[in-house]
């Protein structure tokens, strides 16, 4: 429903703009001062188009054209619930952008709708990109520099940067992403205190990952010095079985400090004890 309304003449910052209406581009120089012109000479041939709201939809260069040329502007409301995808639709189509600034115009504003939590008929902006010509997979690289490189998103809006430069940087943000999960998720099986402390914030993966290989090799170390001591004494002890070796031992020949003694050889039974029962729980030979 269209109601066309003459009213006095009121500036720009003084009407608020809608969100989605707000990602489009300005209007540079040159074309703002063809379109005062044009409007000087022509008058306002287009109504400026605001939401229920009083929020412009449509026409902000042209209240800034009639404010330059002191011409009175004219304004209709938009009565529909579809706000964006008109929005969009009357910008896309008429402004000389390209297929990655629409995309990624489209992809953001959609964006917006689904934060908002809009009604499914105010998404109606989700099918734009075809209605305007835009490919599926140019949609898809929009999305992926929404979703993985944020900053980069009103540059490719503004000219500044292109679509596939962004996606670029995008993909290159994404595998990291995904390799810094999967290195946390790792380590979070592996380690689940040093999992704990890089998601609290205490240290950083890289950290963790480098305590952990100490932690590795510090484990390999005293399992190997366990190993030589275990594999230089029992063995030894396991051949004196039978042998008249105990009988023949004399304390006055011992060491210094090796003597074996009553309580020795109740921890070296015990010892025994524990080795036996660690075998058997590790199905150990």
């Amino acid at each position: 429903m269209r109601a066309l309304i003459t009213t006095t003449f009121q500036k720009e910052a003084t009407i608020e703009t809608h969100p989605t209406t707000a990602l489009l581009p300005l209007l540079d120089e040159e074309e703002l001062a063809a379109l005062a012109q044009d409007i000087s000479e022509n008058g306002l041939l287009q109504p400026i188009a605001l939401d229920p709201q009083g929020r412009i939809l449509d026409g902000r260069g042209r209240l800034t054209a009639c404010e330059r040329v002191g011409v009175h502007p004219t304004f209709f409301t938009y009565e529909q619930d579809n706000a964006d995808a008109y929005v969009l639709s009357v910008n896309l189509r008429r402004r000389n952008l390209t297929k990655g600034q629409t995309a990624m115009i489209t992809v953001k504003a959609r964006s917006f709708e689904e934060q908002d939590g809009r009604s499914p008929r105010e998404q109606t902006a989700r099918s734009l990109g075809e209605q305007l010509g835009v490919a599926t997979a140019v949609m898809g690289r929009a999305s992926i520099v929404l979703q993985h490189a944020p900053d980069l998103v009103d540059p490719v809006i503004h000219g500044a940067m292109g679509l596939n430069e962004a996606y670029a940087a995008a993909k290159e943000n994404k595998a990291k992403a995904n390799s810094a999960e999967v290195q946390l998720a790792k380590l979070r099986e592996e380690d689940p205190e040093l999992a704990s402390r890089v998601a609290e914030g205490q240290l950083s993966l890289a950290g963790a990952w480098a305590e952990r290989r100490e932690r590795v090799e510090e484990d390999k170390r005293q399992r190997r010095v366990a190993t030589q001591l275990l594999c230089e004494t029992l063995p030894s002890l396991a051949q004196v079985r039978g042998t008249r070796t105990f009988a023949l031992y004399d304390p006055d020949l011992a060491s210094p400090g090796r003597a074996v003694t009553r309580e020795v050889i109740e921890h070296a039974a015990s010892a025994l004890a524990e080795a036996a029962a660690v075998w058997v729980e590790r199905d150990l030979p």
